[in-house]
């Protein structure tokens, strides 16, 4: 059977269970004392997350057995392990705003933003145990093995940042772990949550990780487009930053001469001056990485929304698609 999902619909059920999941976090961490580890938790939850990673929770179960009901506490979970990730990278970012509010380690101060972000882990794991489900063994290794992994990909993170021989392989692989585990853990989890069998796990896992992957290389690729009007941000922040990004990366390998050199100074130098910009991107345009990574985005989403052809319930499996798509800011 296929449905026909418009965005209008998706973007419709996102803001619906976008409430749910913010209706059900409020009741998280009510406990009252001690109010310095309890009121940190509260506080970055009641920021303005996008609670993408929760959503595609309750789709994943709905696409394997028609119901997001006895999802909703794996949801929480997924998300609570999301915003201790948040917590402690603030504090190693030494980031001073989330959101446009202070940081937790800012509001507080860093003993507390660590504590409250290790109590986090632990919360998000009861929530998982008291799942409808009789698969709790699958579930915390699920939110085990991503906790695990997003520490591999932070860790690689810092050794990219003053690797001077990265390679795109390199990032790729920080991406994948930092990024994508957790959206494809969300995914998994979902599944075990509505009683998926191994094969739809491993569909779903694959479209998360697909997704994961071309968002956040397109991310890297809106940046330098930014001039063009298609991203809020300003124009190359990541290059005049020093970021090690995807097209950075891979024009490191396309490039010789003078254009190898330029891309070089923004390794050695640790960014670029906001007037350069323009050069940086003359030179993705000469090298042909521009090309070279829209093609990859597409091509990675499509792989994405391929894996879930088969998932049993349509309305979830269309809405998986259609909420895909609104991430790329792809037409339907």
């Amino acid at each position: 059977m296929n449905m026909h999902i418009t965005q209008d619909l998706v973007e419709q059920k996102y803001r619906l269970y976008h409430a749910r999941i913010n209706s059900a976090l409020t009741r998280c961490f009510d406990i009252e004392k001690p109010d310095t580890l309890y009121a940190p938790a509260r506080y970055i939850l009641d920021g303005k997350g996008k609670r993408i990673r929760p959503f595609l929770t309750l789709l994943a179960s709905e696409a394997v057995c028609g119901s997001s009901e006895n999802a909703i506490n794996v949801a929480l979970a997924v998300e609570i392990l999301h915003n201790f990730t948040l917590i402690h990278d603030d504090i190693m970012d030494q980031a001073d705003l989330r959101h446009g509010r202070p940081t937790v380690h800012k509001q507080w101060n860093v003993n507390t933003a660590i504590l409250t972000g290790d109590m986090m882990i632990a919360y998000a794991y009861d929530l998982a145990l008291k799942a409808e489900s009789s698969r709790h063994r699958e579930l915390i290794h699920i939110l085990n093995h991503a906790n695990i992994t997003i520490c591999e990909g932070q860790a690689l993170d810092m050794e990219l940042e003053n690797k001077q021989d990265a390679t795109i392989s390199d990032y790729l692989d920080m991406i994948a772990k930092k990024t994508g585990r957790l959206i494809s853990a969300a995914l998994e989890a979902g599944g075990v949550a509505g009683n998926g069998t191994d094969e739809q796990l491993r569909n779903l896992v694959i479209f998360g990780e697909n997704i994961g992957k071309a968002f956040q290389i397109q991310d890297d690729y809106l940046d330098i487009m930014a001039a063009d009007g298609k991203s809020g941000k300003i124009a190359g922040g990541d290059t005049i930053n020093g970021k090690k990004t995807c097209l950075l990366l891979r024009s490191l390998e396309l490039t010789s001469g003078k254009d190898h050199d330029l891309l070089q100074s923004v390794f050695t130098n640790k960014g670029i001056s906001p007037d350069k910009v323009s050069e940086v991107k003359s030179v993705y345009e000469r090298c042909g990485v521009l090309e070279e990574t829209a093609e990859l985005i597409n091509r990675t989403t499509e792989e994405a929304l391929c894996a879930i052809d088969s998932l049993p319930y349509a309305e979830g499996r269309e809405y998986l698609k259609g909420f895909a798509n609104m991430l790329m800011k792809r037409d339907f």
